[in-house]
């Protein structure tokens, strides 16, 4: 986290957060003008008058953590009235005035206040302080499960549910279909209490307090009913599109080839990776415009990239009007490592689709 505010209202803690920020050079500094030294316009610093408690709407706003050398109680109160929800409030965290402890004091997980408050107290030799349940028994953070490799969450209304099952050490059932393998992050083994399983067909056969599911498939209305009150459903980032078009197609026609495709795959939108093409679709104002709405990572490759890659469908024509011997078919190859395409080339008006799914 680099867009992170140092905050100080006494003499002691101003001398702390100048000095942290030479650790920490991305960060901007705020302390008090009654403790300016006068190298403040040099060096970046804001010096402000009054309360704190002013400035922190403002930085609230500004900042995706805020860190300050103030008393946990005094913190706490400050930020009451202008917190929104985890979701969108900044890590918070406070450091004592003789920098002994760091302390994670909000937004822990989804915002990174614990691993924010890990990173500064190994800087200052200080202890951290996390209370996160999760963290502590160094467990599986329900809420950000996954979020390293991309992974997000579909449906959020039972993550406190589960949460709690997984850190009360329930029976918990993981299925995972796709999606990265290396989620396990500690020392010690995985719990007795989780069974993991690859597939469906073998979850029917485990009882389970709650359920992770990190898959890119569509599911079943069972199992979607049983995620909203028990479970967890991750979309890893598998799905690799490759796609051409002619000049001029609309981000409507496009979306809808994908979309349809997706759907007769059984595939879903969430799960979608990338969009890749040849470098003479990089200002293709349609294509453009579905990775903007629907924010998926828009790729292209030169002529002689995409020949480097063996297709199964390789044409003249194309080549003749490109420099290559396909586009769809080779983009979504390059772009997910994959040795074989899940969907070779499908033509549907102005648009050509191929898919395939990441190596991980």
């Amino acid at each position: 986290m680099d867009n992170i505010a140092l905050v100080a209202i006494t003499k002691h803690g101003t001398e702390m957060v100048r000095t942290l920020h030479e650790q920490v050079p991305t960060a901007d500094v705020y302390y008090m003008s009654k403790h300016a030294t006068g190298d403040e316009v040099q060096r970046g610093f804001t010096t402000f008058e009054g309360s704190v408690r002013l400035q922190l709407p403002a930085l609230f706003e500004k900042y995706d953590g805020i860190v300050m050398v103030i008393s946990l109680g005094a913190v706490i109160r400050m930020v009451a009235p202008i917190l929104k929800g985890k979701k969108v409030d900044p890590a918070v965290v406070v450091i004592d005035d003789r920098g002994q402890f760091v302390i994670s004091a909000l937004s822990g997980h989804v915002g990174g206040a614990n691993e924010l408050t890990t990173k500064l107290a190994r800087l200052m030799g200080a202890t951290p302080v996390i209370t996160t349940a999760s963290d502590v028994q160094k467990t599986i953070p329900v809420d950000i499960f996954g979020r390293e490799f991309g992974w997000t969450i579909e449906d959020d209304r039972a993550v406190t549910p589960v949460s709690a099952a997984v850190v009360n050490e329930e029976p918990v059932l993981i299925v995972q279909e796709s999606g990265e393998k290396t989620w396990w992050k500690h020392e010690k083994p995985i719990p007795n209490t989780f069974t993991v399983v690859d597939s469906f067909r073998e979850a029917d056969y485990h009882a389970f307090s709650a359920a992770l599911v990190i898959s890119d498939k569509v599911l079943n209305d069972e199992w979607m009913n049983l995620l909203r009150t028990k479970g967890v459903l991750y979309r890893p980032k598998t799905i690799c599109l490759g796609i051409g078009c002619n000049r001029g197609t609309s981000d409507e026609e496009i979306e809808a080839v994908i979309l349809e495709t997706l759907a007769e795959q059984e595939l879903s939108p969430l799960s979608v990776h990338s969009v890749s093409t040849i470098d003479l679709k990089k200002d293709e104002e349609g294509l453009l415009e579905v990775c903007e709405n629907r924010g998926w990572e828009f790729i292209y490759y030169s002529p002689e990239e995409l020949n480097e890659i063996e297709i199964p469908n390789p044409s003249d024509t194309v080549f003749k009007f490109t420099g290559a011997y396909g586009v769809s078919e080779p983009a979504s190859l390059r772009t997910s490592g994959a040795n074989a395409l899940r969907v070779e080339k499908k033509k549907s008006g102005n648009v050509t689709i191929s898919i395939a799914i990441r190596n991980v």
